[in-house]
């Protein structure tokens, strides 16, 4: 009776001290984050504390938000083990030191999708152990395009591209002394492999200089910069007054052109000759200067607006130089053609009045 009760009491503190030893078992990550590069390899290892032997029992990675494992190790009863059809051919369970508790998840060709939180599962019959690793995937734009564009009245558009990053880094204008310049505009966009696609666009009326396209990855670091030189004379503004004085020429010509026809045809005594006066001088000047002020009209009302255009709009050198200069010189054709056509007017029709009633029947006839 004796022997049992002390086979009894042995066997109650073996079964302690199992519990025990169990109870403190734990599971920490070698690296809770692990930073890999696209197209590179990362490794996500686990180590079962205290170390002890888990060949036999069942290993699983998985992420969430995913149904299927991202590699199930089956102990003894799978060797080779089971991936996810999206790690199939570039994931290795490494198991060299499984006996002594530490396992780890070789995953090749990273990629974005891979980025994120996983979980390394110890489970056998009786307990189950998880803990947890982030990777975090990084990736630098290979190259950086700055473009100018033509110069406007504004000032010079620079405009600065760049590819390939991930995560979406920082992008700001920098001057030679490395101070940021401020934007006019800035955007992002993913493509379907989630790498970002970067765009800024400085505006700028004087010359900065050298400036500079800054480009940041907070992740690794990593920084890369391309400058360009804003030489004086994209911001002579010659070519402005040179386009006025061109405008203002033609102007001068085109009334010298109605007069003269004018003053010939009004010495002509024929009736032919003064009703083709009349057609000169009164049809065609009005038509013209009709079309002329609705177009001033349409150009006070196009002023204000030009300013809301967004710089980065695919539209904007259109709206801000093509139309504005444009419009300039539809603006001037009224200016110089309201004053000449009006004198002409009154000198061929003799008056007010008979301006009034001539120009009744005129549109009667229309």
């Amino acid at each position: 009776m004796m022997k049992l009760k002390v086979s009894y009491l042995s066997g109650y503190c073996l079964f302690l001290q199992v519990m025990m030893s169990s109870a403190k078992l734990m599971v920490p990550t070698h690296k809770r984050q692990v930073l890999a590069r696209v197209g590179g390899q990362a490794e996500l290892s686990c180590q079962v504390t205290p170390p002890r032997s888990v060949e036999y029992m069942e290993v699983r990675w998985f992420r969430s938000g995913h149904p299927q494992p991202v590699y199930l190790y089956r102990g003894s009863r799978g060797a080779d083990g089971e991936a996810a059809p999206e790690y199939e051919n570039r994931i290795e369970f490494v198991k060299e030191a499984i006996g002594k508790g530490n396992v780890t998840l070789r995953i090749r060709n990273i990629s974005i999708a891979d980025d994120g939180p996983y979980r390394c599962l110890f489970n056998d019959s009786a307990f189950s152990y998880v803990a947890s690793v982030n990777l975090s995937v990084a990736a630098v734009g290979l190259e950086t395009q700055i473009h100018v564009q033509a110069p406007s009245a504004d000032g010079v558009i620079v405009e600065c591209k760049s590819a390939g990053w991930f995560p979406q880094p920082q992008m700001e204008w920098r001057d030679s002394r490395g101070k940021a310049l401020p934007l006019s505009s800035k955007s992002y966009s993913q493509d379907e492999a989630k790498f970002f696609h970067l765009k800024t666009t400085l505006l700028t009326n004087r010359s900065q200089g050298s400036i500079m396209c800054w480009i940041f990855n907070p992740l690794t670091g990593e920084e890369k910069q391309t400058s360009i030189i804003l030489a004086n004379d994209l911001f002579n503004q010659d070519h402005i007054w040179m386009n006025l004085l061109i405008s203002i020429a033609c102007i001068i010509l085109f009334v010298f052109v109605i007069y003269t026809s004018c003053s010939c045809i009004r010495r002509e005594s024929s009736s032919a000759c003064q009703e083709k006066c009349h057609s000169v001088c009164i049809s065609e000047p009005i038509q013209i200067l009709s079309f002329l002020i609705c177009t001033a009209v349409l150009f006070a009302v196009y002023l204000p607006l030009r300013k809301r255009v967004s710089i980065s709009d695919p539209q904007f050198p259109l709206y801000n130089s093509w139309i504005t200069e444009l419009l300039t010189v539809i603006f001037f054709l009224v200016i110089f053609f309201f004053l000449p056509i009006i004198i002409l007017l009154f000198k061929e029709l003799g008056g007010f009045h008979q301006w009034r009633r001539k120009l009744r029947m005129f549109n009667c006839m229309r």
